[in-house]
């Protein structure tokens, strides 16, 4: 249909679409930026570690249908696509940081390429470069683009099914119209049922504003589109339900529904409920599409203000692909305004539409000084994370992460001496870099495990703000050898047959 169609537009604006190949360096260069903190950034407490122990579990132990959070304990809060892919990586790559982030980049590696696509369709080739340099320097997109998480799969599930929309209902055929049932059922496989939300939400507030178009949903194949969907989701689910009785109440009625509808809801069995002020979405899009969301925001109200908010609301009612670009920017926002518990994460949706608009009105920025001024934006996030990473590489921002600590244990201990013991509390960090050897015990199990003789030496985690007499009534043997941010490294002595202090490089006993 003519109303979705790519208008005529040979503004050219400055040299950046003439030089298709610098931007392709400008956005490899930014990509392969994010490697940096993919590579030295350590897993930091508690959602990245959390999720790699589950990916390195389904590696190890082979059970592809369930995701489990600790042996014998069941993961059912997310469905496995990021877990299959993540531990797919850990088969290939081995066991690293950089292997359980690498899926979450070539997801964002995804999703650019569809940005590409749609801003490419709708507008020309200009449009579409600055609309993928946007998203990929969003703060959000940058974070989530090297990060062990599942929302870059759940954004790569609906940004498919709604860019397939838009180019169905455009004329485009073949393909896409059934990449947008695969796009539901990669949302299905990655987060479960929030996906048709976040994908029926701008779908149905569209088609209420362009009535005309509701005509051309013939053009996808819902019958056999559905049915692909089911066959591809299905299976999993009913052998997930079969094999650990109890996930289809869990995760349908407590994460879709009572997470949503109650601030207090304490049914979460791995963590705790996020309970934020209702509305405190929209603030959270300001920081996921930093800088870009503030700088159009600012300059928004100002041109509202200047009196040519009739000529701005024109644009956005007269046009039909820039109406379904907002409304799809907007629906993750409208759909969790009302939610009590939320995460920045949830915008990440929302982003790819966000990106094609700011980037459609950047790429008309004629002047000298904006040209120049949206070069330094573009190089804002990547910059600020890299120094960042190289200041925490270098020990001047130490991260929540028990990596050091769980390597200096391993470099120290002796065939006959205890796993390494947290006491009370066993971060989700120190169970992956342990390899989920490392133990939670209390104090009461901690002296029955002191009388059992068992081990030469116990090595024990402690809260480092414990004072000098708390650890001496913990054992009379007890010495420090190491601390970080949260814990300090006891070990305890005399257990089998006397050895000798041990000290750590600094001299630490």
């Amino acid at each position: 249909m003519a109303y979705l169609n790519r208008p005529v537009d040979i503004e050219l604006g400055c040299v950046m679409s003439k030089r298709f190949n610098l931007w392709m360096l400008i956005l490899a260069a930014v990509l392969v930026s994010r490697f940096i903190g993919m590579v030295l950034l350590p897993l930091s407490d508690t959602t990245e570690p959390r999720y790699a122990e589950i990916a390195r579990l389904m590696a190890e132990t082979g059970d592809w249908i369930t995701p489990w959070f600790e042996p014998g304990v069941p993961f059912w809060g997310k469905p496995p696509l990021s877990f299959w892919a993540q531990a797919g990586a850990i088969n290939i790559f081995g066991v690293s940081e950089f292997s359980l982030r690498f899926p979450s980049w070539l997801a964002t590696i995804a999703m650019i390429g569809l940005i590409w696509r749609l801003a490419r369709q709708l507008w020309n080739l200009q449009v579409a470069q600055w609309s993928s340099l946007v998203f990929a320097t969003m703060a959000l997109t940058y974070i989530s683009s090297g990060a062990v998480m599942t929302d870059a799969f759940l954004a790569l599930g609906t940004t498919l099914s709604l860019v397939s929309f838009c180019l169905v209902m455009s004329g485009k055929s073949g393909l896409w119209r059934w990449l947008f049932f695969l796009g539901l059922a990669i949302g299905f496989l990655s987060k479960g049922p929030l996906a048709i939300v976040l994908v029926g939400i701008p779908i149905v507030l569209w088609l209420s504003l362009w009535r005309e178009a509701i005509t051309n949903l013939r053009r996808l194949p819902w019958l056999r589109g559905i049915l692909m969907t089911a066959l591809l989701v299905c299976p999993w689910y009913l052998l997930a339900e079969l094999k650990t009785p109890g996930f289809l109440d869990y995760f349908i009625v407590g994460e879709h529904i009572r997470r949503f509808l109650d601030p207090g809801w304490a049914g979460d069995l791995y963590g705790n409920a996020h309970d934020q002020p209702k509305g405190m979405i929209w603030v959270f899009w300001l920081w996921a599409s930093f800088p870009w969301g503030i700088v159009a925001l600012v300059c928004l109200v100002l041109t509202w203000f200047r009196g040519t908010r009739k000529g701005v609301v024109h644009k956005i009612t007269s046009n039909a692909g820039v109406s379904f670009l907002l409304i799809s920017a907007l629906a993750p926002m409208l759909f969790f305004t009302l939610a009590g518990n939320t995460l920045w994460t949830y915008i990440l949706p929302s982003l790819p539409f966000t990106a094609i608009l700011i980037g459609r009105w950047v790429s008309r920025w004629e002047s000298l000084y904006l040209c120049r001024m949206r070069g330094g934006i573009v190089a804002l996030v990547p910059v600020l994370l890299t120094v960042f990473v190289s200041l925490t590489a270098a020990g001047w921002a130490p991260l929540k992460t028990e990596k050091e600590l769980v390597n200096y244990y391993q470099l120290i201990k002796e065939a006959d001496d205890s796993p390494l013991i947290y006491l009370n509390d066993l971060p989700f960090s120190a169970r992956f870099y342990s390899g989920g050897n490392a133990l939670e015990v209390t104090q009461n199990d901690l002296k029955i495990l002191s009388s059992a003789n068992r081990f030469k030496s116990l090595y024990v985690a402690i809260p480092r703000d414990w004072s000098e007499d708390k650890v001496a009534n913990l054992s009379s043997s007890a010495l420090k050898i190491m601390e970080n941010k949260r814990y300090q490294l006891l070990v305890i002595e005399g257990l089998i047959h006397n050895k000798q202090p041990v000290s750590n490089a600094n001299g630490v006993r």
